[in-house]
C-alpha cells in the first residue's frame, strides 16, 4: 500500500463514526457508540416520586443506581409496551451512567461524516438541539442523535449544572 493510500484510509477511519443503531416506533436511531457502557434486557425499575413520566425510575447495576430514561415516551412516540426486544442501553455520559429504554437494538454500523445531513429545522417550538443530523444507511434513515446533548438537557435533570460545566 502507497503512502498516500494509508494516508487516505486513515483520513477516512478519522471522519467515519460508529453508531450503535436501535428501534423507536418505526424509527431507526443512532447513537455515538463510544457513549454505550452496556446493552440489558428491560427489567423493572424503582419508580422515584415527582420525576417526568419518561423517567421510568432507577436500577441498581452492581452497586451503581442509574436512571432510567425511555425514549419513547420522551419523544412523544404512541403506546409504549415492553417485550422481549425491549432493552435498555447503559450509557456513560458526562461522567454519569444513565439508560435508556428502546425497543430494539438494531446493529453497530460506521457512517462517513459527508454521509451526515444536518437535522431540518422545526422553528421554535420544536427542540431538534438533541439531533446530530440524518444519514442514509443501505437505503434506510437514521436519525442521529447527540445523546450527550440529549441527556444532560435541563428537562432531564439528570446532570446538574455544576457537573455539566466541568
Amino acid at each position: 500500500m502507497s503512502a498516500a493510500e494509508l494516508q487516505h484510509g486513515q483520513l477516512s477511519a478519522e471522519n467515519r463514526r460508529e453508531l450503535l443503531t436501535f428501534r423507536l416506533g418505526e424509527e431507526e436511531y443512532g447513537i455515538d457508540i463510544l457513549s454505550v457502557q452496556e446493552i440489558r434486557r428491560y427489567e423493572a425499575v424503582t419508580r422515584i416520586a415527582n420525576t417526568p413520566e419518561f423517567i421510568k425510575g432507577v436500577i441498581n447495576m452492581r452497586g451503581t443506581i442509574v436512571p432510567i430514561v425511555d425514549l419513547r415516551i420522551r419523544f412523544a412516540l404512541g403506546n409504549v409496551t415492553y417485550d422481549e426486544f425491549t432493552v435498555v442501553v447503559i450509557l456513560n455520559v458526562a461522567d454519569r451512567v444513565v439508560g435508556i429504554v428502546v425497543d430494539a437494538v438494531s446493529d453497530v454500523i460506521a457512517i462517513d461524516a459527508e454521509a451526515l445531513r444536518p437535522a431540518p429545522e422545526f422553528g421554535a417550538h420544536l427542540d431538534t438541539d438533541y439531533l446530530d443530523g440524518l444519514a442514509t444507511v443501505d437505503e434506510r434513515m437514521v436519525i442521529i442523535v447527540d445523546i450527550e446533548a440529549l441527556i444532560t438537557t435541563p428537562e432531564l435533570g439528570l446532570i446538574d449544572d455544576a457537573s455539566s460545566a466541568a
